[in-house]
């Protein structure tokens, strides 16, 4: 493989992409997917959905502008993956408008407040699922034909094969560890919604732990799958063995619950960084027909210069926007911010 500097960069920052609206938007996710069952009145109801509230559409920012770096830097591998996984990409793109309008719906609409907290629960938790999903599929390889077009007999049925279902069951444990972290994070302190997620988050995160070791007895002992060697393999082990450490930490970390999320976003970080390093330079593993990587599916090489300088400015505004987001709405939710 000959890659370029700007194509070995931007398989990293599409990676980073990733990994933050994993970090960010886990959090609302797995929050939403726990709602009925951590939230037991009217009140902790809205303290969840408050704490969720202004944040979650800024968070969907990450996972779209992934999306559009992708397509921008390695084209064809964008056509392959959201023509392969159309159908799973349609499910989460429709959970998540389900969830954002039972977000905005359910305090306008008292007679179908019903209705609209299993909406929130089912646009939270199967995106969750189907990212996972998602994931193992591609670190896994798909057949590939000559056009570099997914080849599926049945649709979905296919790629729903056990490495990826694991995959997808650690996704969702890891989203549900963040949500209940970051309820804990948010819920006044001591009050039963503040017990009951605090009592979730340890279990959830030693679960998402032994599903994480049981997803990589299967990827390298049944499935065998290959690493590129040198460098890229001793960081994989690496960012696996981080992985692990950031969940211990956050399971350790029971008396500080600022410490405990960060730490389980370190781990979701570090676990994102580790698929990328398991597949590279691989875009799209091909278990039969020829791989895309990043040399096969790159735009231009002046495309990726001008979108790096782009990005150069982009991202610090991006990240500044999040910074003042997030300090506005710093702290636990009171009842007073339940009045608007």
């Amino acid at each position: 493989m000959d890659a370029s500097l700007f194509q070995i960069l931007w398989f990293w920052l599409i990676a980073l992409l990733i990994g933050g609206y994993f970090v960010l938007d886990g959090f609302d996710l797995g929050a939403g997917a726990l709602y009925p069952f951590i939230a037991k009145n009217e009140k902790e109801k809205a303290i969840v959905r408050r704490s969720i509230g202004p944040v979650w559409d800024g968070n969907e920012v990450w996972l779209l502008t992934a999306g559009g770096a992708l397509f921008a830097a390695f084209p064809l591998a964008y056509a392959t993956t959201f023509s392969g996984f159309y159908l799973a990409i349609m499910l989460v793109l429709f959970s998540l408008i389900v969830r954002a309008v039972s977000l905005e719906f359910r305090s306008r609409d008292k007679k179908w407040k019903k209705i609209w907290d299993i909406l929130f629960f089912i646009g939270s938790a199967l995106p969750a699922l189907l990212l996972g999903v998602a994931a193992g599929n591609v670190l896994q390889g798909v057949p590939l034909a000559a056009n570099g077009d997914v080849i599926v007999s049945i649709p979905v049925i296919d790629l729903l094969t056990p490495f990826p279902l694991v995959c997808g069951v650690l996704g969702l444990v890891l989203f549900l560890a963040q949500g209940a972290a970051w309820v804990a994070l948010k819920a006044p302190k001591n009050s039963p919604l503040y017990k009951r997620a605090v009592k979730l988050r340890m279990p959830l995160q030693a679960v998402a732990l032994l599903v994480f070791v049981a997803a990589t007895v299967v990827a390298l002992f049944l499935l065998a799958l290959p690493m590129e060697g040198g460098l890229v393999a001793i960081i994989g082990y690496a960012l696996a063995v981080l992985f692990a450490l950031g969940l211990i930490v956050a399971i350790m970390m029971r008396k500080s619950d600022v410490m405990s999320f960060l730490a389980q976003s370190a781990s979701l970080l570090f676990l994102v960084f580790l698929w990328g390093a398991s597949q590279f330079p691989n875009l799209v593993p091909a278990t039969q027909g020829t791989a895309i990587d990043i040399v096969n599916a790159a735009s231009p090489e002046m495309t990726l210069i001008i979108m790096t300088v782009i990005t150069a400015v982009g991202v610090p505004i991006v990240l500044f926007y999040h910074f003042i987001l997030y300090r506005s709405f710093r702290g636990r939710i009171t009842d007073a911010d339940l009045t608007y």
